[in-house]
C-alpha cells in the first residue's frame, strides 16, 4: 500500500510539473469566508507603495517570505508548518493581498510548504514553482491535491531560470543546480532579486553541497541582505558562502524548537562578518523595504 502511495503522489506530481491541468473547483462556504473572520495578526508594518518590500512572516519554526513590488505585484515564497495554515492567510488578508501572482514552495519540507494548501485554496494564484522533487507525506499530498483543485500547474524550479515579475526587478534562480541530491535542503530554490543597486537573496533550507554548487556555478551571489538557511543551521551559511555574498544584514526565519537553531556557530560566522542579525523569534515579522538605493528595515518587536 505504501508503494501504491507513493506512485500516485509522483504520479500527479510529475502530471502537475508537466503543465496538465485539471478542472476548477469552487470554494466552499466555509472556507471563503476565512479571509473576511476578524483578524489574528495585526501589525504595524506597512507595505511602501513604489518600492520592493520583503516581508520575513513569523510563522515560528518555519520559513515564509511575501514580496510586494514597486507597482503592486506579489509573490509569496513558503507558507509555514501545517499548523499555520490560518495564519498565512491571516497574513495576506493584514497586508491587503488578494492575488499571488507567483507562488513559491521552495522545497517539500511540512515547516516550508505547510500553510501552502490553504493559499492555493483560497487565494487567486498565478504561476507555481517548485523543485522537482518529491516526498511521501500528507503534507505535500496536500498541496499537490489543492494545486489540482484548481486546476493549476506546476513551473519546475531550477538554476537558470528567471522569473518576469516586476519592471527594473531582476530575479534569478541560483538554485538547485542540479538535478540530484540525497538530501530535500539542497534542492531548495534560492532566489536572487536586484533591483537597480540593491539586492537580496532568499535561501530556502540550501546547505553546504547547494551552496558549494552555486558558488561553482560562475554566478553572482553578492547581495545586501540575505536570507540565512536552514533557520540558521550549522550545515549552512559556511564562511566562504558568506565571502561570495558579502551581506550587510541578514534574517533568520527561525521559532521556538529543538534543534538548536540557529546555532551558534553559524551565529559566530555572521559576526565574524559584521552582518547585521534579525531575527523572527526575537523580532517578530521583519519588513524589508527599498526604492533601489538604500534599504530601510523595520520589526514588530
Amino acid at each position: 500500500m505504501k508503494f501504491i502511495k507513493n506512485l500516485l503522489i509522483i504520479t500527479v506530481f510529475l502530471l502537475l510539473i508537466s503543465g496538465c491541468s485539471f478542472p476548477t473547483a469552487t470554494t466552499s462556504g466555509s472556507t471563503a469566508t476565512k479571509m473576511q473572520q476578524k483578524p489574528i495578526v495585526e501589525s504595524n508594518l506597512k507595505i511602501e507603495n513604489g518600492k520592493l518590500n520583503i516581508i520575513f512572516l513569523d510563522v515560528s519554526q518555519g520559513a515564509s517570505q511575501l514580496l510586494v513590488g514597486p507597482t503592486g505585484k506579489t509573490m509569496l515564497i513558503d507558507g509555514g508548518d501545517n499548523d499555520k495554515e490560518e495564519l498565512m492567510l491571516e497574513y495576506l488578508r493584514s497586508y491587503g493581498v488578494e492575488k499571488i501572482d507567483i507562488l513559491i514552495a521552495t522545497h517539500p519540507d511540512a515547516d516550508h510548504i505547510g500553510g501552502l494548501d490553504a493559499v492555493v485554496s483560497n487565494v487567486d494564484v498565478g504561476k507555481i514553482y517548485m523543485p522537482k522533487v518529491t516526498k511521501n507525506t500528507k503534507t505535500f499530498e496536500s498541496l499537490l491535491t489543492a494545486i489540482k483543485e484548481k486546476g493549476l500547474k506546476i513551473t519546475t524550479a531550477k538554476a537558470g531560470v528567471k522569473l518576469d515579475w516586476e519592471p527594473g526587478i531582476e530575479i534569478d534562480m541560483l538554485a538547485p543546480v542540479k538535478d540530484k541530491y540525497e538530501d530535500t535542503n539542497n534542492y531548495s530554490v534560492v532566489l536572487k532579486l536586484k533591483y537597480k543597486d540593491r539586492s537580496a537573496l532568499l535561501t530556502g533550507d540550501a546547505e553546504f553541497i547547494s551552496e558549494n554548487d552555486m558558488m561553482d556555478s560562475g554566478k553572482d551571489l553578492s547581495a545586501d541582505l540575505l536570507m540565512v538557511s536552514h533557520h540558521g543551521s550549522a550545515g549552512s551559511t559556511s564562511s566562504k558562502f558568506l565571502k561570495a555574498v558579502q551581506p550587510e544584514f541578514a534574517v533568520i526565519q527561525v521559532g521556538e524548537n529543538n534543534y538548536g537553531h540557529p546555532t551558534s556557530k553559524t551565529l559566530q560566522r555572521l559576526k565574524d562578518q559584521d552582518v547585521h542579525i534579525y531575527r523572527n523569534d526575537l523580532n517578530g515579522t521583519v519588513f524589508a523595504s527599498t526604492d533601489g538605493q538604500k534599504w530601510s528595515v523595520s520589526v514588530e518587536k
